[in-house]
């Protein structure tokens, strides 16, 4: 089982403010990416349940964890840059690798201080 980072506590906002919050402070862009790997087992049951219908958990699974730590060292950078929330964050997903094997998350946002 995967070792849980400590994050800082940093707020995350996909807009370009935090209403009631005036940014004080620009800190910079910041960016991160999350590669996972899927495998064959995988692969093959989702393409059962792409014949069949219905979601595919275990991938669902494998995005949600790529997403959770992206954002986890997006706050981490956000951090170490005297930052306390993060704007504008962006979320984009791709497929990388040999025959879009692998499920990469990137992650971009502006740090500052409100």
């Amino acid at each position: 089982m995967p070792v849980k980072k400590q994050l800082p506590n940093v707020l995350i906002s996909t807009t370009p403010f935090i209403e009631g919050h005036p940014v004080r402070e620009y800190k910079g862009a910041i960016y991160t990416t999350s590669i996972m790997g899927a495998n064959v087992v995988m692969d093959l049951l989702a393409a059962i349940r792409d014949f069949i219908g219905g979601k595919s958990k275990s991938y669902e699974r494998i995005l949600d964890h790529a997403r959770q730590d992206a954002l986890g060292d997006l706050m981490i950078q956000a951090d170490k840059l005297g930052a306390n929330a993060i704007i504008a964050v962006d979320l984009d997903y791709n497929t990388v690798g040999p025959d879009g094997s692998m499920l990469m998350v990137s992650v971009s946002g502006t740090a500052v201080v409100i």
